[in-house]
């Protein structure tokens, strides 16, 4: 497989699981929350502190808790605040080189921009204004977030779901505005779900089956996922025992 100097392919645990002869999925990572570049500080997760998903975020799971991983995220993150126009260039021609791979074997391009950001990829446009997402119509992206106000329905190829927390009463009132927005759910349990019951009154699916979320049934239903790395020892409200 041609080598990709941003996204990353058959890396992710996760992901591997929904690859094979349909589809297959890229994904970006890069430093989450705040990042320092040229002595200015950036926030890559405006809704971390409200969510209290900092310690127990999936940044340190499996390889994400090695050195030499970090500091390619690190790179990544330092590029794209500090040269934006380059990062997204090479985004771009990292995708369409993604998307020629998949093509000529007859599987869907699946890429997720936001492995351990929450970044408004909506927002970002390239000089004739296009979106990245409009560039590559033939591509299903998705994404996990913490904001629920994102104005993103009108993409067809991009599927957000919002990711849950109980670490503040605001931020758990969000989840009617995602539910509005016509996002699923995202919850990180501490144990193991019984997916023949329901949460919060809403029908539960298995997330950790893999990580293909534009399969999973349309709005209104919760999506469960098992703490990984440092999230097993969370007691923020981010994880949820249930």
């Amino acid at each position: 497989m041609s080598n990709y100097k941003l996204i990353g392919v058959g890396t992710n645990a996760k992901t591997i699981k929904g690859d094979g002869d349909e589809y297959l999925t890229a994904i970006l990572y890069m430093t989450p929350y705040k990042v320092m570049v040229d002595n200015k500080w950036y926030n890559s997760c405006s809704m971390a502190v409200l969510a209290g998903c900092i310690e127990g975020c999936l940044n340190t799971a499996g390889r994400g808790a090695m050195n030499c991983v970090q500091a390619a995220r690190q790179r990544k993150a330092e590029w794209f605040y500090r040269d934006r126009d380059a990062f997204m260039i090479q985004l771009m021609q990292d995708i369409a080189k993604f998307q020629t791979y998949c093509e000529k074997r007859g599987i869907q391009p699946v890429v997720r921009l936001n492995g351990t950001t929450d970044i408004r990829w909506e927002l970002i446009k390239f000089d004739d204004g296009s979106t990245i997402f409009e560039l590559f119509p033939r591509v299903a992206f998705y994404d996990y977030t913490k904001i629920a106000n994102r104005n993103t329905g009108h993409i067809d190829n991009y599927h957000l779901t919002w990711s849950y927390s109980n670490a503040s009463p605001k931020y758990a009132a969000m989840m009617q505005t995602a539910l509005g927005r016509g996002m699923n759910v995202a919850t990180v349990f501490r144990k193991a779900f019984d997916y023949a019951n329901t949460w919060m009154g809403l029908p539960v699916v298995n997330g950790d089956a893999d990580d293909l979320r534009i399969l999973d049934p349309k709005g209104g239903h919760i999506v469960a996922l098992y703490a990984k790395g440092k999230a097993k020892r969370d007691t923020s409200g981010f994880v949820v025992d249930a």
